[in-house]
């Protein structure tokens, strides 16, 4: 950092308390000469932190992976992913915390560190190690969510990482007047890859602990951000907010969003209140070290502008798939390659694909990664991503992608959420049933709904029973908890 010219670039915090590429450098290389030889990895529970960038850093240096693991589990979750870690990386863990998450790990017995106050009681003159060079080695571990099973350890290497970087980001490419605001949490791919890009190139990190609209729309007004990445349920709260009063920030070039799909109305709101910003839908997922599909700021403000359903039809794609990264879309019967326009499965390849878990890789002879999302890529080369294949719903025999009927009932202005589920049945194998949560002061009956599905799409995907509930579940990244409502309107039905 100090050798490329970021030196004495503004690098993390806020203004007037930032971070230049000197000081990151230097706070590194002491978590480093902390961790080296002493630690077999170091694990972060806790909200996003301006130490952040360090701990990782300082890892790489030390030669050990970096685990950033869901403060939100529950306590007994927590105490089996840091053991697994302990176990898989010998010798134990160095565990840092936030200073809530801190106190309910030491009342279970565990041995963790107050983040800031670790950092700032480290010694300067303790010498660092070596830099551990080594593509090879694993650069940062990400525990998958375990919505449907139990967690499985993604495991990034350094070499997916740079790829990843070096097929994105311009090295130093950002001006000095640029900064991101970073509001996703630690252990998601997101936000090591905001991390990494950011201070790649050059832009100034501002960390949001927790993610509340108002609090962002302040923020990102205050700290003159440029740039920044949210999740679709972040975006509807900052429209609703913009809507009702908080500042929009006028410096804002790029919004970026990803994570799950987003709903069209709150997008073109979103357009429509952010006139000046870039938006970009940045689709990856954690075993591709990020972003592999980008549809870009032009795409959005001419599909949102034409009158052509087709053009106005890719404001709901993930774009186009980035020059690094190979896209093939196969049959779910026999694996063959599908033509342009017909839908399968994403497969993908490329040298930021890591397609690894503790277990073993998941890459076939060829290289290829099997995403498990059902995908179709148009003739014009842009991608829409229908779901998760174990999503799919099979009525009578017949294969239905609930995403397909979500978009339709999404599309009725009384809707703010939805989810379509199959529960199971006698006589079809499974049913149609749709949760859904109105907007505020909107009301639709049942009838209504289904005349809207049946009008657009056949009988055979028009949900049988709708179910109102105040809110659906999602992780806390904005995926929405499909197994959880499965299961509650199977056991209610």
């Amino acid at each position: 950092m100090v050798e490329s010219g970021l030196g004495d670039r503004a690098l993390v915090g806020r203004r007037g308390h930032t971070q230049d590429g000197q000081q990151l450098a230097n706070a590194a290389r002491r978590v480093a000469a902390a961790v080296a030889e002493n630690f077999g990895a170091v694990i972060y529970v806790g909200e996003n932190s301006s130490d952040l960038p360090a701990v990782l850093f300082g890892a790489a240096w030390a030669g050990v992976p970096f685990v950033p693991i869901n403060y939100r589990l529950e306590d007994h979750q927590l105490v089996e992913l840091i053991e697994r870690t302990g176990e898989e990386w010998p010798p134990a863990p160095l565990v840092l915390a936030d200073e809530h998450t801190a106190a309910r790990l030491i009342a279970m017995n565990v041995r963790v560190q107050v983040l800031d106050s670790w950092i700032a009681d480290l010694d300067p003159a303790a010498p660092a190690p070596e830099p551990a060079w080594d593509d090879e080695q694993v650069a940062i571990v990400l525990y998958t969510s375990g919505t449907t099973a139990a967690p499985k350890a993604a495991l990034l290497r350094h070499r997916h990482l740079m790829a990843y970087l070096f097929g994105t980001v311009e090295f130093a490419g950002a001006g000095d007047d640029e900064a991101t605001l970073v509001t996703v949490p630690p252990y998601h791919i997101a936000g090591m890859a905001n991390l990494l890009s950011n201070v790649f190139a050059g832009r100034r990190v501002v960390y949001l602990d927790h993610f509340d609209a108002d609090v962002w729309a302040t923020t990102a007004t205050a700290e003159a951000v440029s740039h920044a990445m949210v999740v679709p349920t972040m975006l509807a709260r900052i429209v609703d907010a913009i809507d009702h009063g908080s500042p929009a920030p006028v410096n804002l070039r790029s919004l970026s969003y990803g994570g799950s799909k987003v709903s069209v109305k709150v997008l073109e709101r979103a357009l429509d209140l952010l006139p000046t910003t870039g938006f970009v839908n940045a689709y990856g997922l954690t075993e591709t070290s990020s972003t592999v599909a980008v549809l870009g700021p032009e795409d959005h403000r001419t599909a949102v502008a034409s009158d052509d359903p087709a053009i106005r039809r890719r404001l709901t794609s993930a774009g186009q798939i980035v020059p690094s990264v190979e896209a093939e879309v196969r049959s779910e019967v026999d694996d063959t390659v599908l033509p342009a326009g017909s839908t399968g499965i994403l497969y993908l390849r490329g040298e930021q694909i890591a397609g690894e878990y503790k277990t073993g890789s998941v890459l076939d002879s060829d290289g290829w990664f099997c995403t498990r999302d059902r995908a179709m890529i148009d003739a014009d080369g842009y991608l829409y991503i229908e779901g998760r294949a174990d999503d799919t719903i099979i009525r009578g025999g017949e294969n239905i992608a609930p995403a397909e009927i979500e978009d339709v009932i999404m599309a009725h202005p009384a809707i703010d959420q939805v989810c379509v589920v199959g529960v199971p049945d006698e006589e079809w194998g499974q049913r149609l049933v749709a949760a859904v949560v109105f907007r505020d002061g909107e009301q639709a009956s049942a009838d209504e709904l289904a005349e809207h599905v049946r009008h657009r799409l056949r009988g055979s995907k028009t949900p049988e029973r709708f179910v109102v509930r105040d809110s659906l579940p999602h992780t806390p990244t904005g995926k929405m908890l499909r197994r959880v409502v499965q299961d509650e309107l199977s056991t209610t039905d």
